[in-house]
């Protein structure tokens, strides 16, 4: 889950796209959102776990950080868009697709976006009355999954196979899924002449590839090679694999 920090000024908001460790009060049940076609909606729990009530406002992208409620243009409505949350209290957002298209033979990535804005902050008679604010933005991906998809998702990670292509001056390790499900790496290793080497993670998405630049990989490793690597489930939860590098 991604979090933005947001400069309010003389009460006008700005979407900042720089990454922060802000913190915020109001909290999301959970680190991603599976949307079963066949459901028809799915509800996201939120808490106010800070000592003063917020307003909150949620809306769903198709990938754009930038994206705000009026700009964004994706098959779902969210209920309640906009409300205010007291200190200490909950809330459901109602998640509905609209019935549009969307591909059948794969899942499709969006985003959900809670922005928190906190109260002003009082002031004293002959104070000034220009403040700054912060407001925090929580991104989620959602995952829309179509009914009747080919597999498992729990299963979809046993699945990746791995290869090693020249990336440049060096290589990178190519992930290959075949299954209709995002597959997000938390972690990924692979050890060459005992040299231990940390791609980095990411996610690749359903019936494509990803490519990750291996630092300082003077060659390429041989085939049998063992990439131990970390995905995370439905639930946000870790499970480790081991693969092979294929010939």
């Amino acid at each position: 889950m991604n979090k933005f920090v947001c400069a309010l000024g003389a009460g006008l908001l700005t979407l900042c796209l720089a990454l922060t460790n802000a913190h915020a009060s109001v909290v999301i049940a959970g680190t991603r959102v599976v949307f079963p076609a066949a459901n028809g909606e799915v509800t996201v729990r939120l808490s106010n776990d800070g000592g003063q009530p917020a307003l909150v406002e949620a809306w769903i992208d198709d990938g754009n950080p930038a994206s705000t409620p009026d700009t964004a243009n994706v098959p779902f409505l969210i209920t309640p868009p906009l409300f205010r949350m007291n200190a200490g209290k909950g809330q459901s957002l109602r998640i509905v697709y609209t019935n549009q298209p969307l591909p059948k033979d794969r899942e499709s990535l969006f985003w959900l976006n809670v922005l928190e804005i906190p109260p002003k902050p009082a002031t004293k008679p002959g104070e000034a009355q220009n403040t700054l604010q912060f407001a925090v933005r929580s991104r989620l991906k959602l995952f829309f999954r179509p009914a009747g998809l080919v597999g498992d998702s729990l299963d979809a990670a046993k699945q990746v196979t791995w290869t090693v292509a020249a990336d440049g001056a060096g290589y990178a390790l190519v992930a290959h899924n075949p299954t209709p499900y995002h597959i997000t790496f938390s972690q990924l290793s692979l050890n060459v002449d005992n040299v231990a080497y940390a791609p980095g993670n990411g996610m690749v998405a359903p019936l494509s590839t990803l490519r990750l630049p291996i630092k300082n990989l003077r060659h390429a490793p041989a085939a049998g090679t063992m990439v131990a690597y970390t995905v995370l489930n439905d639930f946000g939860a870790a499970t480790a694999y081991q693969g092979t590098i294929a010939p």
